[in-house]
C-alpha cells in the first residue's frame, strides 16, 4: 500500500468510508466489523465516520462506535477522522448545527464514543447558514487547543470557506472533505486548491454515490474502456485517476462488503499511462 499525508500523519492513499455500515439498507454487524477488518487487512490505515452515520432509531454515534469496535485489539496504526454538525433524520434532509456549543458538546461525545483520549482528525461537517463560520471554526480551534482532538479539517466547502478556516487556525487546517467522483468535478477548484496549499483533499463518494456509478461505469465509458485495457474494475481505475489528480488527495470509497474494500485498495498500487489519464481527465 503506497501512503500520503494528513498533518503529520502517514495514512494509506486509500481510505474507507465507513457511512454504508451504518445507514439504512447497511450490512449486518458481522459483516459491518468484517469489511473494516478486510480495510486493515490490505493495509488501510484512515476511516472516515462521523456522528452522523446513524439512523433515528440508534441515536447519533452508530458508526462511531461500530469502527471503535472493529479496532479494538487490533495493533495497527490507524487514524480515524470523524465529523460533527450534522444531525441525522429518516427520510429528509440532515439538520445543521454550527454553533460552537453544539459542536464542543458533539466532538467531546464522539471521542468518548471511539474510546480515544484525542480524537485523531476532527471536521466541521457542512457549514451552518444561521452561524457565521469562522465561529464555527473558532470552536474546532478550541478544540484543538484544548487537546480534545488532533488535527482539524473541514467538510463540504469553498476556496473561500478554506481559506478562511486555515486562518482562523492559524495555518493549522489539514484536510478538506468534499464530494468529488468522476460523475461530480465541481470541486475541481478545492482539490487543486488543496494541493497547493499542501492540504489532504479528501474525496467523498469517490465513486459517485448512490446512482451515479451506473453510468460512470456503464458498458463504452472511458473509465470502463481503461479498465479493460488494464484488466481490472473501473472503480478501481477511477480512484488511481484521482490519485494522480495531485499528491495530497486521498480517497475515501465507500464498502459494505469485504470484496468491496480491497478491491478498491488496489488503486494504490494501479499505473495509468499518460495517454489513460488524459481520457479519463477529459469532460
Amino acid at each position: 500500500m503506497k501512503y500520503r499525508r494528513i498533518g503529520d500523519v502517514k495514512v494509506s492513499a486509500i481510505g474507507l468510508g465507513a457511512m454504508p455500515l451504518s445507514l439504512p439498507g447497511r450490512p449486518d454487524r458481522e459483516r459491518a466489523i468484517a469489511t473494516i477488518h478486510a480495510a486493515l487487512d490490505v493495509g488501510i490505515t484512515l476511516i472516515d465516520t462521523a456522528d452522523a452515520y446513524t439512523t433515528d432509531a440508534d441515536g447519533p454515534g452508530h458508526n462511531e462506535i461500530l469502527v471503535a469496535e472493529a479496532l479494538r485489539g487490533r495493533p495497527e496504526e490507524v487514524l480515524v477522522a470523524t465529523k460533527g454538525g450534522l444531525l441525522y433524520r429518516d427520510g429528509g434532509p440532515w439538520d445543521r448545527n454550527g454553533t460552537p456549543a453544539h459542536l464542543k458538546r458533539a466532538a467531546r461525545e464522539s471521542r468518548a464514543r471511539l474510546g480515544v483520549d484525542a480524537i485523531g482528525l476532527y471536521q466541521f461537517h457542512r457549514p451552518d447558514p444561521g452561524v457565521p463560520y469562522e465561529d464555527s471554526i473558532g470552536a474546532i480551534r478550541e478544540l484543538v487547543d484544548e487537546g480534545v482532538i488532533r488535527m482539524a479539517g473541514i467538510s463540504n466547502v469553498t476556496v473561500a470557506q478554506i481559506a478562511l478556516a486555515d486562518h482562523v487556525l492559524g495555518g493549522r487546517l489539514v484536510s478538506v472533505q468534499n464530494q468529488f467522483s468522476p460523475a461530480y468535478r465541481s470541486s475541481q477548484g478545492e482539490l487543486d486548491y488543496c494541493v497547493d496549499h499542501e492540504i489532504a483533499f479528501l474525496p467523498w463518494s469517490p465513486l459517485g454515490g448512490i446512482g451515479r456509478g451506473d453510468e460512470v461505469f456503464a458498458a463504452g465509458s472511458v473509465f470502463t474502456e481503461v479498465a479493460l485495457e488494464l484488466d481490472v474494475s473501473p472503480q478501481r481505475v477511477a480512484l488511481a485517476w484521482e490519485l494522480s489528480l495531485g499528491h495530497c488527495v486521498v480517497p475515501i470509497p465507500g464498502a459494505s462488503r469485504p470484496a468491496t474494500v480491497t478491491d478498491s485498495a488496489g488503486a494504490a498500487e494501479l499505473v495509468l499511462s499518460g495517454d489513460q489519464k488524459a481520457r479519463l481527465s477529459a469532460p
